[in-house]
């Protein structure tokens, strides 16, 4: 199984491609304020640099939280809408071994369909002004 794993909560961000639990690849760049920009090409180019196809995809692997707002949404959404499109598991791991954990998952056929982001505390709303 062919699988993407995307982390992107925080302004280093990071991709990698393993076969079932076997790393192929694993990339990090400096997405900071230019993560929307740059998370599609980033994949395309790990999978190019590989011979792989996005079609080839077979499960996908997000980090979930906590970290940044924006990044989480980014990544988590890029991720979501893969799956979809793919019609592909995903599953969302958080801590420091969340990708063993998200591995573990697609190797046990879990799916959560949408991976939703754990920011790590409560959104901070304030008041329209008049």
């Amino acid at each position: 199984m062919l699988i993407l794993c995307i982390r992107t909560d925080k302004p280093l961000s990071e991709i990698g491609l393993f076969e079932n639990s076997d790393k192929i690849a694993y990339e990090t760049w400096e997405a900071h304020r230019q993560l929307a920009e740059t998370i599609h090409l980033q994949i395309a180019k790990i999978l190019q640099n590989h011979s792989k196809e996005i079609h080839e995809v077979e499960g996908i692997i997000c980090f979930k939280g906590p970290g940044s707002f924006t990044g989480l949404r980014i990544g988590l959404t890029v991720a979501d809408v893969l799956a979809m499109s793919l019609e592909i598991p995903l599953v969302g791991s958080s801590g420091e071994t969340w990708l063993e954990q998200g591995l573990q998952r697609l190797a046990n056929g879990e799916n959560e369909m949408i991976a939703l982001p754990e920011y790590g505390a409560e959104a901070h709303i304030t008041k329209q002004r008049k």
